[in-house]
Parts: C-alpha cells; sequence; structure tokens
C-alpha cells in the first residue's frame, strides 16, 4: 500500500490511526483471496466479520510515498472469533506497526456473535 499525503500528519508521517485502515484493507484482501465475498455472506446469511479487539504495537514511522507491504497471519480460530497477526512494513523490511486482530463473526441484525459457518472454518484456520 502506498502512503498518501491524506495518511499523514503535520510531519509527513502516517498518522496512527491510519495503520488500522491499512489492516482493514489487508483483512479484506485475505478473506477474498480465500474465496469469502463479504457482501454476498451478509446478504445471503446475514452475518459478517467485525474487529472485537485490536491490540497495535507502533515501531516506527512510515513516511509520504513510501510502499508499505501488510501482512495478514491467522493464529487461532474458535467457534465464533478469529486472531489474526497483521504487520505494516516498509520495502527496508523494517515494521513500522505491529497489531492482533480478533475477529467476531456476528449477526447483523441485532450484533450477536455467531458460529464462524462451517464452510469457511476450513479457510480460516491458523
Amino acid at each position: 500500500m502506498r502512503v498518501y499525503y491524506e495518511d499523514t500528519d503535520r510531519g509527513g508521517v502516517v498518522y496512527y490511526a491510519n495503520y488500522l485502515r491499512y489492516f482493514e484493507r489487508a483483512r479484506s484482501e485475505w478473506l477474498r483471496s480465500l474465496g469469502v465475498n463479504q457482501e454476498r455472506l451478509a446478504a445471503v446469511q446475514g452475518i459478517g466479520f467485525v474487529v472485537a479487539r485490536a491490540e497495535i504495537d507502533f515501531k516506527a514511522g512510515a513516511r509520504l510515498d513510501e510502499l508499505l507491504t501488510v501482512t495478514v497471519r491467522p493464529l487461532e480460530r474458535k467457534k465464533t472469533y478469529f486472531w489474526l497477526e497483521q504487520e505494516a512494513r516498509r520495502a527496508d523490511g523494517q515494521v513500522c506497526a505491529a497489531a492482533r486482530i480478533q475477529a467476531a463473526c456476528v449477526r447483523h441484525s441485532d450484533m450477536r456473535p455467531q458460529p464462524i459457518p462451517e464452510s469457511l472454518t476450513a479457510r480460516i484456520a491458523a
């Protein structure tokens, strides 16, 4: 992901909250790569994934125009949620931000936890 002017603070460094946006985009692409169509999941089954917890360590600031590689690695899967490890790295390999993200499966109508569909559990396996 490229760092754009809108992503930075006055000093030209990525504003800390934007790493959450980068991580969200990477998770969406990761799910897509596993064949999970989130729009169809919501329309057909009435469920989706929400972030229930985020633990982030900021290591080094990324700057305007840098290209970041944002990764997703499954850590643990339970009945209604899973944990992921995510990192945003500069081209030189320096980690800018590292996170542990808990994503929960919820029913959209009332936001209550729901079991992750069996059709997805193998794809999300840690």
